[in-house]
């Protein structure tokens, strides 16, 4: 199902490019870039794995085995599952000795502290573009990540602090409790003694960057200045691939090229590079995703 998605998302893509723009893309590569893409991605799944650890150990909680960390980081980012990598990180957590209750909160917490460090780096690369009067891309898409953010942060801390009122109390209060105290478990991340997991999170988002830069170049497109990838990035990662079903196939190969075009990245080289990019961040690591998911199995008899 993920690679019939990926697949007619590359033809639906390729058709509004123009086949004969991509064709050319396509026989213009320059295959060394695949190396330099490869090794971002590695140091990427490092980073995240890095950031996994810390989130499972936040709040006085369990010291998470490098091994099963891993396995739960590639598993988590396959696509075998269909609600999502989280699905694998609730399982994840509540091997480790965690209620179901903790381990949803730790669950979302990993999304936070995903956001947490892309977000900012967005809003600050909006900023510098609006002050230096770029006109690509568009206020349409600057203004909302240099408005937006700083917002969402300030609400989100004042919300926090109302968390206890809303636990226990039905279901969906409940829920909202849930949501408000992993942004407790973000704020205790940022303390010294837990920086390693916004550290392994932003080392995880520089290698991603770097590997879809890596696949710009591969395609004969000297890439957007950092601002504009950044941005450009980040939007189309509105919805991270680990929260997505199935690892986010079909959705990330469509939403991507167009926020790249959106920067100034000529569509027929966004869409070659972004599929690229997924065959590295994706489709090869499902070998180890295969075995992490059967580690977590085995972890579980």
């Amino acid at each position: 199902m993920a690679s019939l998605l990926a697949l007619a998302t590359l033809f639906a893509l390729s058709e509004v490019a123009g086949f004969e723009k991509v064709w050319d893309r396509l026989q213009a590569v320059n295959p060394i870039w695949f190396l330099v893409a490869f090794g971002a991605e590695i140091v990427a799944y490092l980073g995240y794995t890095m950031g996994y650890r810390e989130v499972a150990r936040v709040d006085e909680g369990p010291k998470m085995d490098h091994g099963r960390a891993a396995a739960a980081v590639a598993a988590g980012f396959g696509p075998f599952v269909t609600g999502g990598g989280f699905a694998i990180d609730l399982h994840a957590f509540k091997l480790e000795g965690v209620t179901d209750r903790e381990a949803r909160v730790r669950v979302l917490g990993l999304g936070a502290l995903e956001y947490a460090t892309l977000a900012p780096a967005a809003c600050v690369a909006s900023i510098q573009l609006l002050a230096a009067g770029a006109h690509t891309p568009t206020m349409g898409l600057t203004l909302p990540w240099a408005v937006a953010v700083p917002l969402g942060f300030v609400t989100a801390l004042w919300a926090m602090g109302h968390r206890h009122r809303f636990r226990g109390k039905g279901y969906l209060k409940d829920a909202l409790a849930q949501a408000l105290e992993s942004i407790y478990v973000l704020k205790c991340l940022f303390a010294r003694r837990h920086l390693a997991g916004p550290f392994g999170a932003a080392v995880y988002w520089f290698g991603e960057i770097v590997c879809l830069w890596a696949c710009l170049h591969a395609f004969g497109h000297r890439g957007p200045n950092v601002e504009l990838l950044l941005l450009g990035y980040a939007t189309g990662y509105a919805l991270t691939r680990r929260t997505l079903p199935l690892g986010g196939a079909g959705a990330v190969e469509a939403l991507l090229p167009f926020a790249l075009s959106w920067t100034g990245v000529p569509l027929a080289a966004a869409v070659l590079a972004v599929f690229t990019y997924r065959v590295f961040n994706f489709w090869l690591p499902v070998v180890p995703a295969v075995v992490g998911l059967r580690t977590l199995r085995a972890a579980a008899t």
